[in-house]
């Protein structure tokens, strides 16, 4: 049993293999939070205080007792309106204009498996995987009933949180701001890891002390977006890759979001996730209900490494579904930075042709297939193939690259509309805009109201044609502006604070269709590159395009902050042209493939320009693809340097789960005269094992490679990659 419950103390205990999570119901009725970390054996309720604390407010039921106050003691799902003045989970509005609940517990259920949220993505597991706690609280005046759902999944070391709200009173209740997990932590010593950037240099990472106050990343761009990913960390100070605690908070959510870290007057620390509470207001009418996205917690007491391979192994077995969850996808190139939106038909079964010669597997037609599409300042909404600029029906290009032993995938981008297309011209009401206000245009385009259901279906009727007359067995979904003007013309939606919320249901039905209809479709997610990379976009696309910029040497730094939350196996990477169309450096092929190889594989470039020298690499880096693929996707991954803090080389490895196989990769940053030498300790191996390290023949025990490192060659050049596969001898 994961899920505990004892009377008459009224305990709440959640066990996985490496961590204990308690609360409890107190005599008044309220949820507290008394511990989570490493495994006690032991009550922590022990750790609760009781003072008399200056201006801090209690509740009319403790009577005289100062002492007690919500403002000071650690709570599960702490409200507006109960005496607790830091930044609540929930805050609510009554018709009369009164702000704040009460919420009071009046019961659990416990089920086996792990729940499910309607409408919403969230992590899955059977009943001998996974546990169900439901908490039931109420709020006596306005009717309200809140069920905190946990799920506990013992092996894979994680509890989700998720939160359903019903209005059971007679009024509405305007719903302002909705988190859906809270951690508070009685002590104070943190530091915070966030993940930071821009488009085409996503996901730095940022790790800063926990001061007092409140430290807060988000996104109002009605996606998870370029500049701050929907995952951090709470950290000891003194926690490494190796050792030390760690807490992990990752939202299911792709859409807008807030993540909040805040240290108060008595060095306490509130950590918490959920909806972006800017531009949100929900009308819960009576009998309604209201679901908020899951946050995934997961703890470590070994280090950064430890809690990011619990998170990769989770949510490649247990967030991401499909046939191609597990089964090796297939080497692409995809015709963008080969030809933009200068492409016949003919030209593209060139490069198929060439494709086929190297060993690559499908081909991918980018922008451009579709309607009067020639520029990005037409064309989209109007998903009709373009059989002049083609060559004839899709059908036949398609059937002409499968007689060369390819797959063929389709880039999309469903979410969007172009002023000049036929879509727009007849439905103009259907793309976002504040009525009598000219609209925000980002790549000269528009947003659909997703939150609509008859657009939804529309664009979806379209899509599903093309899929249904051509055999499509990958397609790239792309969202490439951020929303603004968020109006939706409905009467159903006169509360514009719903229209984002209800606009994520609508693009995650529009995904489950798909998945449900196309179950052999191989969906790649996309926005501007890595503006969607979350956990929710992963129930629907076991992969999503790592960044725009696929410059090997950024895309190190870009990779290394995507590894402490998601899986390689989700990170679409290719080998592009050299100078870099993004930045214009130049770079060996060698090096762009060990990159590229660290996630989904493929070719970004025009293969009839490569020399014989570039095709025999290329047909190299596929071959040790496919060799390497089991231990790339599946195996354990280390971070061996920190990016962050050394600027001389990079180096990460993949370990197999029985410790029998090894790739340790690097890539040399920097170059000087007379160098130094620099040494690679690897991570994750049998201490007693020996491996023989495949080129050099050389043998060496785990300890070895560990404790003592492997020495960096030496040589000549800029920006010069390594590889070594060791095997158990």
């Amino acid at each position: 049993m994961a899920v505990h419950y004892e009377e008459p103390t009224r305990l709440f205990t959640l066990e996985t293999r490496g961590s204990v999570y308690q609360m409890k119901v107190d005599a008044f009725g309220f949820l507290l939070h008394l511990y989570y970390g490493k495994r006690t054996g032991e009550n922590m309720e022990y750790l609760l205080t009781y003072y008399d604390r200056g201006f801090s407010g209690n509740p009319y039921d403790v009577d005289r007792d100062r002492t007690y106050s919500m403002d000071a003691l650690p709570q599960e799902y702490p409200v507006w309106g109960n005496g607790d003045f830091r930044s609540p989970c929930l805050e609510t509005q009554m018709k009369d204009g009164s702000f704040g609940s009460d919420l009071r517990y009046q019961g659990y259920e416990i089920e086996e498996g792990k729940y499910k949220l309607p409408g919403l993505p969230a992590v899955y597991g059977e009943k001998d995987e996974a546990q169900t706690l439901k908490i039931y609280m109420t709020d006596d005046k306005s009717g309200l009933k809140v069920t905190l759902y946990y799920g506990v999944m013992p092996e894979y070391d994680v509890i989700t949180r998720a939160v359903e709200l019903k209005n059971q009173g007679q009024e509405a209740i305007w719903l302002g701001k909705v988190q859906s997990a809270c951690l508070d932590f009685l002590q104070g010593d943190y530091e915070w890891i966030s993940f930071y950037g821009r488009h085409a240099m996503e996901r730095t990472m940022q790790r800063v002390p926990v001061v007092h106050g409140s430290q807060v990343i988000g996104s109002r761009r009605g996606a998870s977006s370029h500049q701050y990913n929907p995952f951090m960390i709470l950290t000891a100070p003194d926690t490494t890759e190796t050792n030390g605690e760690c807490y992990g908070l990752s939202f299911v959510y792709s859409g807008s979001f807030k993540a909040e870290v805040a240290k108060d007057q008595y060095n306490q620390v509130r950590v918490s996730m959920g909806l972006q509470e800017e531009r949100f207001c929900f009308e819960l009418k009576p009998g309604q209900t209201f679901f908020a996205p899951e946050v995934v917690l997961a703890y470590s007491a070994e280090g950064l490494g430890a809690l990011s391979r619990q998170y990769h192994k989770l949510y490649r077995y247990h967030l991401c579904r499909g046939k191609y969850k597990t089964i090796p996808r297939p080497v692409l190139v995809n015709n963008w930075e080969a030809t933009y939106f200068d492409f016949t038909g003919d030209k593209i079964y060139e490069i198929g042709k060439h494709a086929r010669e190297l060993g690559i597997e499908m081909l991918v037609l980018d922008d451009g297939w579709f309607g009067k599409r020639d520029t990005d300042y037409s064309g989209l909404g109007d998903w009709e193939v373009n059989e002049k600029k083609v060559g004839g029906p899709l059908k036949s290009l398609v059937d002409r690259i499968n007689g060369l032993g390819l797959k063929f995938g389709l880039w999309v981008e469903p979410e969007m509309v172009s002023e000049d297309s036929d879509l727009y011209r007849t439905h103009p009401d259907w793309a976002f805009a504040i009525p009598g206000r000219k609209p925000i245009r980002s790549r000269s385009q528009l947003v659909l109201d997703f939150s609509r259901p008859e657009v939804v279906d529309h664009i979806y009727r379209q899509i599903s044609l093309i899929l249904d007359n051509a055999n499509i067995e990958y397609m790239k979904w792309d969202m490439n502006r951020s929303i603004a003007d968020v109006y939706s013309a409905t009467t159903a939606a006169k509360n514009q604070g719903e229209v984002l919320y209800r606009y994520m249901l609508g693009l995650y039905d529009f995904l489950e269709r798909l998945h449900v209809n196309y179950p052999d479709l191989l969906l790649e997610g996309c926005c501007g590159g890595g503006g969607r990379f979350d956990a929710g976009m992963l129930y629907y696309s076991p992969q999503i395009w790592g960044s725009d910029n696929t410059d090997a040497i950024d895309r190190i730094s870009i990779q290394y902050g995507t590894s402490f939350g998601y899986p390689v196996s989700s990170v679409g990477s290719h080998v592009s042209a050299t100078p870099n169309h993004q930045n214009g450096r130049i770079t060996s092929l060698q090096t762009r493939g060990v990159v590229a190889m660290a996630g989904s594989f493929g070719y970004e470039l025009d293969l009839c320009k490569l020399t014989e020298e570039e095709k025999e690499v290329i047909k190299l880096q596929i071959k040790d693809y496919h060799k390497y693929w089991d231990l790339i996707h599946n195996g354990d991954y280390y971070r061996l340097t920190d990016v962050t803090k050394r600027r001389d080389l990079a180096a990460w490895q993949f370990v197999s789960e029985d410790k029998k196989k090894t790739l340790i990769n690097l890539v040399m940053l920097e170059t000087h005269g007379n160098p130094v030498t620099s040494y690679i300790k690897a991570a994750g191996l049998a201490p007693e094992k020996k491996y023989r390290e495949e080129k050099s023949g050389r043998t060496y025990t785990g300890a070895a490679l560990m404790y003592g490192g492997l020495p960096v060659p030496q040589a000549q050049g800029e920006y010069l990659s390594y590889q070594f596969y060791l095997v158990e001898v």
